[in-house]
């Protein structure tokens, strides 16, 4: 219990750091460069980077919740938090995959900006079971099976 308040005081303490600290620093950290600072997302990130029609995206408009600001905040500082604490442990998995969580902000957000196209589709579809070029690691043109 001690560590879980511990956890969550120490992310408010950096979100009200990264909110009201030195300018331009929240903004910093929404860029794909902050998020590919980090060794273990190279190669995510060199994939991005080389990738056609999502160039123009960042990395946390498609892996934070962005329905709302509030709710954008404070699941990217409870994101950014394990990936601190997992980073600096040395608790890396060999394979990162998304939670269950991050693969609903993951289809959500592929709705909010595909609504039209995708409206008369099976919504318990998931978009990257067809459009497998679009995870990382695979770049390219978005195909279809």
């Amino acid at each position: 219990m001690a560590i879980i308040l511990a956890l969550v005081l120490l992310t408010g303490a950096i979100t009200l750091f990264m909110a009201f600290g030195p300018p331009r620093l929240l903004a910093k950290s929404e860029a794909p460069e902050f998020c590919g600072g980090c060794h273990v997302m190279g190669e995510q990130y060199t994939a991005w980077s080389h990738a056609g029609a999502h160039r123009r995206l960042t990395c946390v408009d498609c892996h934070l919740p962005n329905g709302n600001p509030l709710e954008h905040y404070v699941w990217k500082g409870i994101d950014g938090m394990k990936d601190v604490v997992s980073f600096h442990t040395g608790l890396i998995p060999e394979r990162i995959e998304l939670s269950q969580h991050g693969k609903r902000v993951l289809q959500a957000n592929c709705i909010r900006c595909h609504g039209a196209t995708v409206a008369q589709m099976d919504t318990t579809r998931q978009c990257w079971g067809c459009h497998r070029q679009l995870r990382h690691r695979l770049t390219g043109s978005i195909a279809t099976r």
